[in-house]
């Protein structure tokens, strides 16, 4: 076994490797951007040496730098992780001529998976069932438009050095193929290096199975059954499980068999996922099945695999990559576990990437990265800690819950109720959308398939908290703010006492588009009485314990309705890099209940009644990133819906569209510029009258 390992990578599966190398007794070095000097997975290892500045491609992506690292840190071995150089052939061959073991597969194994359209060819001759499409090396864009009308739409392109969901379009019609065959071909060209294509029939309500292989130096090749990853939103998974539901014991070990014989095929060592494409049946199972790539190393989602069978999948990983023979396999999976990946993002917005700082992350109880023959029932992989931020240099997640259970039910009830209980104050994330997710009725019944949240977005995405309730609790914890402040002097009082009458005391709460005017006066015995938007006033009730820094957990009675929930007070001073200057964010109260989670602010009577004013015809950056098109020039006329520009931040593009007509007065970036949060991007006015203000704009995401 060696005795010092680096790991290539950073973020939560650079701890996730660091915890079992800790078991081993194997020394760990941390390579780190500039922007990750303290990031958790710097404070989990034994040393730790910077590889360049924040951008990827210096850092990162560096094989040069890395294995510098290596030699100058005497690690007699590398793991890549997932990501950045896991799947790169000439990364593992450096390694190999340095004398560093790469632990993963073979450069030749690697290289033929990575191309898609040649693993298609090794998969047909190895018997194993592959979906009509063209592979072919011929790129030209004429016959790949041929190639399209002949598999007969809908199709799907894809590049074939790519995964993740980078680089892949669903094409409905003819008229669309062109311009989806040239956003693939930047995405696969930023991500990968290499824009090559391949196109396939999009089979119709698919799911996305796949199975854990591994492989020993040995000749032996085992199956460690499969995952069912068929919820996800623009081709990314969301949500992953093991065992899949619905499937047959024939199904089963079709696949299984299948995979081993892909894995084969390249003589593969190591850890490895073959994917695949089934055809639903509508009734929770499969028809048939299709292989769709394999991915050359461990997979975000292996924690449902070692729940399911009490491996550690690393501590095979190191073992296999030292050349042990693979242990013994169990021949049963043990229960049932789902994960879900909990992201800085806003599912509202077009699940568009949110930055900042992490100024509360609390988690339910739960177990970090274990892994041993009794699962617990809830399990959390992180690479981030409270006050880290997240920025848009990397992949934006937080973290990742894993639920075992006895039972897929008892799995999914676990999992509900640790989402309840996360509570994240800075960046947006989807919890509160994971948690309508899988409790939603087909998830719960096995009924999905990879269109399922794009079919149900408009469930999916509705706000559980009512508003009402948000404002309700926001103005108890404004009024118990506001009571602890009090002295022994008379004059601190805020219980608006009086020897008069006063007017009623007019709140206005701000929830996103939601405004939330709240109107409070003195009862007749001298306690509160509260009405909201047209409401009547209600007695108004709340008991107040504080749970942490600037956090009370609240009991609240309004009228007839009662209502518990945790208000959490956020104050966040920032710089406004769009001036120069310091600007000071009003403080916001996050209100979190068993149904969702709001962040209001409170606003001044003057600027909530100019509210509605208009955005005067300025287009700024919802984001930091770089323009990857401009799609419009000055005195275009553009309709409602149009792309304007297409934005690429956190491996991500994003597409902004007007949302009204109107007329291009000014291009203000070009393709290439990196722009910051805010930065006016372009200048339009309305059709008819240049004096009027311009259309708004929405925005689309794909992956980058």
């Amino acid at each position: 076994m060696f005795s010092k390992v680096l790991i290539a990578n950073r973020g939560e599966i650079a701890c996730r490797v660091a915890a079992t190398c800790r078991e081993l007794g194997i020394r760990i070095v941390a390579v780190y951007s500039e922007a990750d000097a303290q990031a958790a997975h710097v404070a989990a290892c034994d040393e730790a040496i910077c590889i360049g500045p924040a951008p990827a491609a210096q850092s990162y992506l560096d094989a040069a730098r890395i294995l510098q690292a290596a030699r100058d840190s005497g690690a007699q071995a590398v793991h890549p992780g997932y990501g950045f150089l896991s799947e790169n052939a000439a990364f593992a061959q450096a390694c190999a001529d340095a004398g560093v073991v790469f632990i993963g597969p073979p450069p030749a194994a690697i290289h033929a998976m990575g191309l898609k359209a040649e693993s298609k060819r090794l998969m047909q001759a190895a018997g194993v069932p592959l979906v009509p499409g063209y592979h072919g090396a011929e790129q030209d864009d004429t016959l790949l438009a041929a190639e399209a009308a002949r598999i007969g739409y809908p199709v799907l392109i894809k590049a074939s050095a790519g995964g993740g969901g980078k680089g892949m379009r669903e094409v409905m019609a003819a008229a669309d193929f062109a311009a989806a065959l040239g956003s693939c071909r930047r995405e696969a060209k930023a991500a990968f290096g290499n824009d090559a294509v391949l196109i396939e029939k999009l089979v119709a309500k698919p799911r996305h199975i796949e199975i854990q292989v591994f492989a020993d130096s040995h000749g032996h090749t085992v199956a460690l059954f499969e995952r069912d990853c068929s919820l996800q939103r623009r081709h990314q998974k969301v949500v992953e499980e093991a065992p899949a539901p619905g499937l047959t014991p024939e199904q089963r070990a079709a696949l299984a068999q299948a995979a081993v014989a892909a894995a084969q095929a390249v003589g593969y060592v190591g850890a490895g996922t073959v994917e695949f494409i089934a055809e639903g049946d509508g009734a929770g199972g499969i028809r048939s099945f299709y292989f769709m790539e394999m991915n050359t190393r461990l997979q975000v989602e292996h924690p449902v695999t070692e729940m399911i069978t009490g491996l550690d999948l690393v501590a095979w990983q190191l073992r296999v990559a030292a050349g042990e023979p693979l242990p013994a396999a169990p021949q049963m999976p043990h229960g049932h576990a789902v994960e879900v990946r909990l992201y800085a993002e806003n599912p509202a917005a077009g699940f568009l990437p949110s930055t900042g700082r992490l100024a509360r992350l609390e988690l339910p109880p739960h177990v970090a990265f274990k892994v041993d023959g009794n699962p617990a029932a809830l399990r959390v992989d992180s690479g981030v800690r409270e006050g880290d931020a997240i920025t848009p240099h990397y992949d934006p997640m937080i973290a990742k819950l894993i639920a075992w259970g006895e039972t897929r039910a008892q799995a999914l009830a676990r999992m509900a109720q640790g989402l309840r209980a996360v509570r994240i104050v800075g960046p947006d994330t989807n919890a509160a959308f994971l948690h309508r997710l899988v409790q939603s009725p087909a998830f719960m019944a096995g009924h999905m398939d990879t269109g399922l949240i794009a079919r149900e977005q408009g469930t999916l995405l509705a706000e559980a908290l009512a508003p009402e309730h948000a404002a309700l609790a926001a103005t108890c914890a404004l009024l118990e703010a506001e009571r602890a402040q009090q002295t022994l002097d008379p004059w601190s009082a805020c219980d608006g006492w009086s020897n008069g009458v006063l007017p009623a005391r007019e709140l206005h709460w701000q929830w996103g588009t939601h405004a939330l005017p709240a109107s409070l006066m003195r009862g007749a015995e001298g306690g509160w009485r509260l009405a909201l938007a047209a409401s009547q006033p209600q007695p108004l009730h709340w008991h107040a314990v504080p749970s942490g820094p600037n956090e009370l957990a609240l009991s609240i009675r309004w009228g007839e309705q009662t209502l518990r929930a945790h208000v959490v007070r956020q104050d966040d001073n920032r710089d406004d890099s769009r001036n120069g200057s310091q600007a000071a964010k009003p403080a916001r109260l996050h209100v979190f209940a068993s149904d969702g989670h709001a962040a209001l602010s409170l606003r001044e009577a003057s600027t909530h009644a100019a509210s509605g004013a208009g955005g005067n015809g300025r287009l700024s950056a919802p984001m930091p990133g770089r323009i990857a098109a401009v799609l419009v020039a000055p005195g275009q006329t553009v309709q409602t819906g149009q792309p304007l520009l297409v934005l690429e931040a956190m491996k991500m593009e994003h597409t902004l569209q007007a949302s009204d007509g109107g007329v291009i007065d000014a291009v203000l970036v070009a393709v290439g510029e990196q722009i910051q949060e805010g930065a006016l991007l372009l200048r339009m006015r309305a059709a008819e009258a240049s004096e009027q203000d311009a259309a708004g704009v929405t925005t689309t995401g794909s992956a980058a």
